[in-house]
């Protein structure tokens, strides 16, 4: 491999690259980017087919959200302001519509979680035959893509923000990667600066057909490092030829099967999301101008054919 080309000074810039806002994953704030799309108290709100959630939780096969467009767009269109879609009820999201996931694996490892899989993504706004592109905390602005994106999940010792993750979908594959927070290297595992390489380069793991869990060893070196025969670490960057293989798959071991991930469904006992949205919601009173309906009385004024009297 003549990957000489390695660049620790590039490596150590890119660690210091900011990850979005910091915030308490037990009590999310209303918005925490400037002019972010949609929200992150995602769960006051109520899951709705128009909800603008922009916080994903990541805890099993059964309970994970993706990030696709709000309407039919692009990937590369929409990355600025995508918003979460879930496959459980009670995270204030979109829900994952049912034949969408095709196949899900999910893997953990001490270094991320990662969730592999096919599907019909065109249920979720993206456009038939998008290759799609890449999500992360980072954007060109250091404000995410989306922009305001947070990530919760508490697989790595209760409930915590993931600083560190990236995600890929197109209209028929996805892939996302959560980093322990708790590793000085999440950055590398998590990187996002590969955002053309797809999903089986940056998330080598199992794309074929069926839903398992499964625990799994680390992919043996991060996205676009290498271990040269020296000893020496090699980190490729994106657009210098040539371009190296990914990382080959990791083994699992001890993966539990199971048929499908039930669709959820959105309440119908309450109206999704009116009554939630905080207090603000003080303007519904406006309603109130219901009440002029009271003009149909002027109904009354059809008694005026009496003049036909006059015969």
């Amino acid at each position: 491999m003549k990957y000489s080309l390695l660049f620790a000074a590039a490596a150590a810039a890119t660690s210091s690259v900011l990850a979005g806002a910091t915030v308490d994953p037990n009590n999310l704030p209303h918005t925490s980017e400037k002019g972010q799309y949609g929200y992150n108290d995602c769960e006051k709100y109520g899951d709705s087919p128009s909800s603008k959630c922009q916080t994903l939780h990541i805890e099993s096969i059964n309970d994970f959200c993706l990030y696709a467009p709000p309407q039919k767009a692009t990937i590369g269109d929409s990355e600025r302001y995508e918003v979460a879609w879930c496959t459980k009820a009670g995270h204030g999201a979109r829900l994952i519509p049912a034949g969408a996931l095709k196949s899900v694996h999910y893997q953990k490892t001490s270094k991320y979680i990662q969730i592999t899989g096919t599907g019909d993504f065109t249920k979720m706004n993206v456009p038939r035959g998008d290759e799609g592109g890449e999500l992360d905390p980072h954007g060109a602005d250091g404000n995410g893509n989306p922009v305001g994106s947070v990530v919760t999940s508490s697989q790595f010792g209760g409930l915590k923000q993931i600083k560190e993750w990236h995600q890929f979908i197109g209209s028929g594959e996805f892939c996302i990667r959560i980093c322990n927070p708790s590793d000085p290297d999440a950055w590398k595992w998590c990187q996002h600066i590969y955002d053309v390489m797809g999903c089986m380069w940056n998330d080598p793991g199992n794309y074929g057909s069926g839903f398992d869990t499964c625990a799994a060893d680390n992919v043996a070196m991060p996205p676009g490092e290498y271990k040269l025969k020296n000893g020496q670490t090699s980190t490729w960057h994106q657009g210098v030829n040539p371009t190296p293989a990914g990382q080959k798959p990791a083994n699992s071991s001890q993966c539990v099967k199971q048929a499908t991930i039930s669709a959820a469904k959105y309440a119908t006992t309450k109206p999704a999301p009116k009554p939630t949205t905080t207090k603000k919601p003080t303007t519904t009173k406006k309603p109130t101008t219901t009440h002029k309906k009271t003009t149909t009385k002027k109904k009354t004024t059809t008694h005026k054919p009496a003049p036909t009297k006059k015969h």
